[in-house]
């Protein structure tokens, strides 16, 4: 029989809104300080753990294997095996997956799973046609050779490529995240109107979220080398509202597009780590779960229409459990786009999409907005690739707690054309 995996405990850093250049923060800086807070009140040595997996999707030339950096860093031993795993937007909760199952099969007993990102650290990389210069330039031996290579030269190899925006294409549709978020906008006739109004809500959620102290238990601040701290996610606008949004221009699809910078995920920086447990290792350190892991699910589709992937994977669980939405107390689904949170909403609830695409008897129905992201998401608070499906699973252990909650579904749609789910319930 599999073994139960529990979540012992968990933290993220603030998630810090890029700003037209590298943050203070590269991706294994952030796992540290993250982790450092959240090992720091675990009284057990930091050598204790099997592993330690870290999801990390934009991982910069100095960092690679941001994992065994940050373990090392942590000063969880040279013994410490560390590994990092990429499944773009998923990367974070694919963490997660990879040590539910460890010790669901008895591999493992205890592990650090985690996610991080720091989109501002993107590189801007030089264009195809001006590496080829560079290489001719290298390779010329005689001086007519480097003077043919020299003649080669054009003013345009200096405006360099910027790399997330090519790491946000689709490169089998070339279409981007946005463009596909536009895609479902269309097809499920979500409106301007509608993807603004949820945004505002969004920021207002996170807002209050900070003013009631609800992410205090969460949210371990930053410090850079020059002593500035960050304590919270501050890419929320408490004075959002659809008139001031009304205002933005489509980002995407101009004029007529749906997606806006307003109504569309943060580009942000941030981390997130969870602790897992198998029973022995609860009473070898004696530690306190907080919820166990019941099930996952990952599913695949059509690149363009990648948004939907929340609605595969989330009802194969559903499926699987026997599960209506009633038997879900709380929902936490990644907010890519607005647009795109209200087509998986709005697919849940079309007759077709259900019977023709999910295999169920009719519209699966609708989630109530109390019951899903209740204290905000992406829009607000911004999404670190690498990070958010870290994040949303840790979150809605502790909202289902705050909230004197039992069950709950974390969900998130992939960059290519997949999608994650995880079933948590608490203890």
């Amino acid at each position: 029989m599999a073994r139960p995996v529990y979540i012992v405990d968990g933290a993220r850093t603030p998630f810090i809104k890029a700003r037209g250049k590298p943050g203070p923060f590269t991706p294994v800086d952030l796992a540290v300080q993250c982790g450092r807070s959240l090992l720091d009140r675990l009284d057990m040595p930091r050598d204790a753990f099997d592993e330690v997996i870290l999801g990390c999707v934009n991982v910069i030339a100095d960092e690679m294997n941001p994992a065994r950096v940050a373990a090392l860093r942590l000063g969880m031993g040279e013994a410490m095996r560390a590994f990092t795993v990429q499944i773009n937007c998923g990367s974070g909760m694919q963490s997660i997956d990879t040590a539910f199952r460890y010790i669901q099969a008895g591999n493992a007993d205890l592990v650090l799973a985690g996610g991080a990102e720091s989109l501002s650290h993107a590189p801007l990389v030089f264009r195809r046609e001006a590496a080829e210069w560079y290489g001719a330039m290298a390779t010329a031996r005689s001086l007519p050779a480097r003077l043919k290579a020299l003649a080669g030269f054009r003013p345009r190899f200096f405006k360099p490529v910027i790399g997330l925006e090519r790491g946000l294409t689709d490169p089998v549709v070339e279409l981007n995240m946005g463009q596909t978020a536009e895609v479902l906008a269309h097809l499920f006739g979500v409106s301007r109107e509608a993807a603004d109004g949820y945004a505002v809500e969004s920021h207002h959620r996170l807002a209050r979220a900070q003013e009631q102290g609800w992410l205090d238990g969460e949210v371990e601040p930053l410090i850079t080398r020059d002593g500035r701290s960050f304590e919270r996610d501050d890419g929320v606008r408490p004075d959002s509202s659809v008139e001031k949004l009304a205002k933005l221009r489509p980002a995407f699809e101009p004029p007529w597009g749906k997606v806006t910078a307003g109504n569309s995920s943060q580009i942000t920086d941030g981390a997130s780590w969870v602790v897992l447990a198998s029973e022995e290792a609860l009473e070898d350190h004696k530690l306190t779960p907080r919820a166990v892991i019941v099930d996952s699910e990952w599913s695949a589709l059509d690149p363009s229409i990648m948004g939907l992937g929340p609605t595969l994977c989330s009802t194969a669980i559903l499926k699987r459990h026997g599960y209506g939405l009633a038997e879900i107390d709380l929902w936490e689904l990644n907010e890519a786009f607005a647009a795109q949170v209200l087509a998986c909403l709005a697919a849940w609830n079309d007759p077709g999409y259900c019977t023709t695409v999910l295999g169920l008897d009719g519209p699966l129905g609708r989630i109530e907005r109390d019951r899903l992201n209740p204290d905000g998401g992406a829009v607000s608070l911004g999404h670190p690739v690498g990070a958010s499906g870290n994040r949303i699973v840790l979150h809605l252990v502790n909202a289902l707690h705050r909230m004197d909650l039992h069950r709950g579904i974390a969900t998130e749609c992939i960059g290519g054309g997949q999608g994650g789910a995880m079933l948590i319930e608490t203890i």
